[in-house]
């Protein structure tokens, strides 16, 4: 069970985008891509197949999985995950701090 998954709204906690939130938009083993954080500029060719205009477009860069943290509404700020068993046996993740479980 993944502690970060997609959709989870996450705070970049290092880095150029430091203290930006998004929302996680893919997850590909240890690289996160979050919406509106860690942009680039991409240089794309012209495809008239397709009519695809020659331009300069933002693209949303990966980012190393330890560089986010999950953001806790609750306590507007940052949060570290863990994941505990119910009695009835199912896997749920839950915030360190204040233990309330976020995925029922």
């Amino acid at each position: 069970m993944n502690k970060i998954r997609k959709g989870d709204q996450v705070v970049v906690l290092s880095g150029k985008d430091k203290g930006r939130q998004g929302t996680v938009l893919s997850i590909d083993g240890e690289k996160v891509v979050v919406e509106n954080v860690n942009k680039a500029k991409k240089h794309q060719k012209p495809n008239p197949q397709r009519q695809i205009a020659a331009a300069i477009v933002d693209k949303a860069m990966p980012l190393h999985i330890s560089k986010i943290a999950l953001w806790n509404a609750g306590t507007k700020k940052a949060d570290r995950v863990g994941i505990k068993q119910l009695k009835d046996g199912k896997r749920v993740r839950f915030f360190k701090s204040n233990g309330e479980v976020i995925d029922a």
